[in-house]
């Protein structure tokens, strides 16, 4: 029971954080009728009286918090109402309908799909994973305020989450990086992604966090005083000028920062917009006139000046971004945009809301087009696995602007090819590519294209896709494309494949198909999960099953005779040989429910016992056991039928370590190699082979090890982190 002194607390607290959210509505959307946020806070008090977060303080608190994060965005009193009640229905008695009653239909709306996404589970198995994906992006296609609320949900969690235990924080900062982060990103949320990003990666990756935030500690006091002496000398030339504007100073994130260490192997201080200026113009002119000021007194660094007020991004972010360098050779980045540009970089689709006034304006259409696109290219994709590695595409940003040979500008993933461009241009262009020009010049179809490029396909109206074309597209829509035509075609094949098998094992038993009845097909292939007799086939074509076992379960004889020749055919195409192959470790994994499957580790990842697994059908090998992260299986499980499971077995004789190639990127100092093999050494585990690099004053160190699991190998990366000097270690998949 609580104390009337701890009631007394809560009330004032509670009292205090809605008046502020008053304030903050009427400073934003002075025309807004609060009484309606009045009667849902008085309802969620209500309702959620007595109930405490795992900080210790009043539950009512999160709600108002997150009523106040939307209340920032200049959110209506409809989404700042439905803030406020966002947990009524998960965490209290309170149904939907109740909601419905007392608010309307809008309100109970949006709270309905607050609350599935709310049950939504993004670690769980993949497959349910990916369906519970698609579930929120219909709910964002439907109303895009659901995701608004979710997303200022999550940031006051991410605020608040050193209360909860280790592996919780773990759960949802992976979440937060890997779903919320993006899609801030994609409806142009710069302010909350920066805060989703640095908070997921504190909790994430402590090691790195520290490590980076450090560095950048380290240089903030010279970096400040750095950036006020350059930001006086730009405020005298803009004066000179004539041109009015604010100028900023910022040191870069650290998740920012992390990002560009990994991917282009650098140490802090080669970061060239580790410090950064914003100035904020009047005009669209101001922004042209001031880069030409910047130019006139810093050195531009070559291939760092962006256009993106002439060619937005896709989420409709639009700036001048250069980065210079001082006499005395610090580098820092400058990014110049208009007071309106400001505003939607910083709020994005929230920034103009009309939810009140009326349908959402052509620009949050725009930025809402490619959810639209999303949810329409997957309403054919039958397997979740599919729908999730497209859309984590989909999630990232587009940052390549070509052009097609007429000028219109064509807009792609990084590192696209010819192939993602033509299918851009029409799934037909696309299916029939056989060349490209860049730039009037022909390249390979492999050939990764850059903003500014100009590409004209070349088509032959009898050519097909590839299957190797899934290794180099990045699109998703290419993807797509490609993976429905060759499902539609490979199946086809492996009907008559299968069919054929079967046939050629029923002669060798004497057995008559015609007298096989449909009902009989459909019957065992109801038994092995499939749908149809037709999946049957294509199951038997791919080599999942054998001929013989599924004539077994038509005609049990079958399985008891022997047939004349005395040995079973296994040269047929597709089959599988039955029988347990010792010679890659095989004895440390198995096919769920068939113990008599040849089965063998993928050389492409090399996965480790411990780790999530599955199997691929291949024609004649038999089943192929990649990493569930490996890249390839993307490529290629574009053949559900092919999929099949497995786990790790028990059997005495399973090898009790894996080779295992790490890469440690770090400085070249005396004794890091060292401290290297002492935290390898302490873990009691066996070198196989080792080898170091050094340019720069950097060094790539390669270590082949023999480890028992993926336990044993995350406790000798986290080891070797922690050294000072040590900037990431990876796992190389190929030993």
């Amino acid at each position: 029971m609580t104390t009337l002194r701890e009631q007394f607390a809560t009330n004032v607290l509670t009292v205090t954080k809605f008046r502020e959210l008053l304030r903050r509505m009427h400073e934003n959307r002075p025309n807004d009728d609060v009484e309606l946020v009045r009667k849902a806070y008085e309802f969620s008090q209500r309702y959620h009286s007595g109930q405490q977060r795992a900080s210790g303080e009043p539950y009512l608190v999160h709600p108002l918090e997150v009523a106040l994060v939307l209340a920032e965005m200049k959110m209506d009193a409809v989404a700042v109402a439905a803030g406020l009640l966002h947990d009524s229905v998960e965490d209290t008695v309170i149904t939907i309908v109740d909601i419905r009653k007392e608010f309307g239909e809008q309100v109970a709306h949006i709270v309905e799909g607050v609350t599935k996404i709310s049950q939504i589970d993004f670690s769980s198995r993949e497959e349910q994973q990916a369906e519970n994906l698609r579930k929120m992006m219909l709910a964002m296609v439907d109303d895009i305020r659901v995701v608004l609320i979710k997303l200022a949900d999550r940031l006051h969690n991410m605020r608040t989450l050193e209360h909860l235990q280790p592996d919780r924080q773990q759960k949802i900062a992976k979440e937060t990086l890997d779903i919320y982060g993006p899609i801030a990103h994609r409806l142009g949320m710069g302010k909350i992604r920066g805060e989703l990003e640095d908070l997921g990666f504190r909790y994430l990756d402590p090691i790195a966090y520290d490590q980076v935030g450090e560095a950048v500690e380290s240089r903030r006091k010279k970096g400040e005083q750095f950036l006020s002496s350059v930001e006086h000398v730009l405020r005298d030339k803009l004066k000179e000028a004539g041109i009015t504007a604010n100028v900023e100073s910022r040191i870069k994130r650290l998740y920012s920062i992390h990002k560009k260490l990994l991917k282009q192997r650098i140490s802090v201080d080669q970061v060239y917009d580790l410090y950064a200026m914003r100035v904020i113009t009047r005009s669209v002119q101001d922004c042209y006139a001031v880069l030409g000021i910047v130019h006139n007194l810093w050195r531009p660094v070559p291939g760092r000046i962006k256009d993106f007020i002439a060619m937005p991004r896709p989420n409709l972010y639009q700036s001048l971004h250069t980065s210079v360098i001082t006499e005395e050779g610090t580098s820092f980045e400058i990014q110049i945009r208009t007071e309106e540009m400001h505003r939607m970089a910083e709020e994005g689709i929230a920034a103009h809301w009309k939810y009140k006034d009326g349908p959402v304006s052509a620009q949050d259409e725009q930025r809402l087009a490619w959810l639209r696109q999303v949810v329409e290219w997957q309403r054919d994709v039958s397997d979740p696995n599919e729908f999730l590695s497209t859309l984590k595409i989909d999630l990232y940003p587009e940052e390549v602007y070509t052009f097609t040979p007429k000028g219109k500008v064509v807009v792609l993933p990084r590192e696209s090819t010819p192939i993602d461009f033509a299918y851009t241009i029409h799934t037909e262009v696309g299916h029939t590519c056989v060349g490209a020009k860049v730039n009037g010049r022909m390249v390979p179809l492999r050939h990764k294209l850059h903003s500014g490029d100009i590409v004209e396909i070349i088509t032959q109206p009898a050519h097909k896709p590839s299957r190797d074309w899934l290794g180099v597209v990045r699109s998703s829509r290419a993807r797509n494309k490609i993976k429905h035509w060759l499902n539609i075609h490979q199946r086809e094949r492996a009907i008559e494949i299968g069919k054929k098998l079967v046939d050629k094992e029923a002669r060798k038993y004497r057995i008559s198909l015609k007298d096989i009845k449909d009902g009989d097909w459909l019957r065992v292939a109801l038994e092995y999960g499939l749908g149809q007799a037709d999946d049957l086939m294509a199951a038997l074509g791919y080599g999942k099953y054998s001929a013989r076992q599924v004539l077994g379960k038509l005609a049990p004889a079958a399985e008891a005779e022997s047939p004349a020749t005395g040995v079973e055919d296994e040269s047929a195409i597709g089959s599988v040989v039955r029988r347990v192959f010792g010679g890659d470790h095989s004895s440390a994994i198995r096919v769920k429910g068939q113990g008599d499957l040849l089965v063998y580790r993928a050389r492409c990842c090399n996965p480790i016992r411990g780790e999530a697994v599955v199997g691929y059908v291949t024609r004649g090998k038999g089943v192929a056991v990649h990493s569930i992260d490996c890249p390839n299986v993307v490529n290629l499980m574009y053949e559900p039928e092919r999929r099949i499971d497995v786990e790790w077995g028990k059997e005495e004789g399973a090898p009790s370590a894996f080779p295992v190639k790490l890469t440690v990127f770090c400085d070249d100092r005396f004794g890091m190699l060292k401290q290297i093999t002492a935290v390898i050494s302490d873990s009691k585990t066996n070198i196989r082979n080792i080898g170091a690099r050094t340019e720069n004053g950097q060094a790539n160190v390669e270590i082949v090890m023999e480890i028992e699991d993926l336990k044993h190998l995350e406790s000798i990366i986290q080891g070797v982190r922690k050294i000072p000097g040590v900037h990431d270690v990876q796992r190389l998949q190929r030993v």
